[in-house]
């Protein structure tokens, strides 16, 4: 099987896109699948759309390229969409309109939640499933992490590659003026890893710029328990790492976070975590225990993703007989304009360049 993902790795800290696609693309190759990032073979059985924002430099191609793909080069590909974003979690406004119209271009959808499927992005009378994240065990993984002996103080931890203000920080801010109660100054530490937006600084708490790989998991195992507070998040992958680290988890009641705490943790609502966190303390060690059965790691939802792309191969024929590429006109249009727009940047970058030469 021949997948191609319209994405372009990152070799340093980035967001959970990134981690996905490197996930994906290990789990096909160890079983002898051919993964190619663009649309230039003639062969390809799976197209996977990973970000359908073709003017960002990572991403490779989107739905314009899809469908010229298969209308003149190979009809037979299979084009899978996967949603991993909306405008409920950074108050976008473009997003999900966008996420529509290059939805045409797909035959299936995938949905990283369930909440994520419930909003109004995707052609609904397409074929779709839900498919969660899953964090790389061999990187994630509790065996460096130490419980916490009651007395000392409990160390807390949050990551965000993001640094949007909705990732939490209305309560990351709370928890960084409650140390300064002397009080809770003893009995907890809180670290910050990421980026941190622009003119934002802590007070208490501890930041360490963005890390990734196996010294994220070592950090990350260093601590007690993990936090996020990070309003519509569709799904995320630093809670899941959070926990296959051995953490026990407080999470936001918001976005898809129920759907992968729940059991796992305790929930907070709006900015009122302060209960959830003196909970936790009282119910560490049986959360601690919970969690070694947390299901969602990198093995388990790459098999799901291999396994239906098999499926839908096997299917394909009725698949190419019903799909219809012109049932959006507008997306046509649309996509001109990202294709100018990614045109446009290229031509800026060329400037840059020559410039720097002649300076």
């Amino acid at each position: 099987m021949k997948i191609a993902i319209g994405y372009k790795l990152k070799n340093s800290s980035w967001g959970g896109g990134n981690q996905f696609v490197t996930s994906l693309i290990n789990a096909a190759k160890e079983k002898n699948h051919q993964i190619v990032f663009n649309l230039n073979d003639k062969n390809i059985d799976i197209i996977l759309m990973v970000d359908p924002r073709t003017y960002s430099d990572e991403i490779t191609f989107g739905s314009l390229e899809i469908i010229f793909y298969l209308l003149f080069i190979n009809k037979n590909a299979i084009a899978v969409h996967r949603i991993n974003e909306c405008d409920e979690r950074k108050n976008t406004k473009h997003m999900n309109f966008l996420l529509r119209l290059s939805n045409y271009s797909v035959d299936y959808t995938i949905f990283i939640s369930q909440w994520l499927k419930k909003l109004s992005i995707y052609e609904k009378n397409k074929p779709s499933s839900v498919i969660l994240n899953g964090g790389d065990s061999r990187i994630f993984k509790s065996k460096p992490n130490f419980s916490w002996d009651g007395s000392s103080p409990l160390k807390i931890v949050t990551h965000h590659w993001s640094p949007n203000l909705m990732k939490g920080f209305d309560v990351y801010v709370q928890l960084d003026n409650l140390l300064e109660n002397p009080e809770w100054e003893r009995k907890i530490e809180f670290t910050y890893i990421g980026n941190l937006p622009k003119g934002f600084k802590f007070k208490n708490s501890k930041h360490l710029r963005p890390i990734n790989g196996k010294n994220l998991g070592n950090e990350l195992a260093k601590h007690h328990i993990y936090i996020s507070a990070s309003i519509n998040e569709p799904a995320g992958m630093h809670h899941i790492e959070g926990i296959l680290c051995g953490l026990p988890i407080i999470f936001r009641n918001s976005g898809a976070l129920p759907e992968y705490c729940f059991k796992y943790g305790i929930s907070f609502e709006e900015k009122n975590f302060l209960p959830a966190l003196i909970k936790m303390m009282d119910e560490y060690y049986y959360y601690k225990q919970i969690i070694l059965n947390y299901p969602n790691n990198s093995l388990k939802m790459t098999n799901e993703y291999l396994n239906l792309f098999s499926t839908l191969i096997k299917r394909r024929g009725l698949i190419v007989t019903n799909r219809n590429l012109f049932r959006s006109p507008p997306l046509l249009v649309m996509n001109f304009i990202f294709v100018f727009m990614r045109l446009k940047n290229i031509i800026k970058y060329f400037i840059r360049i020559i410039i720097k030469i002649f300076q």
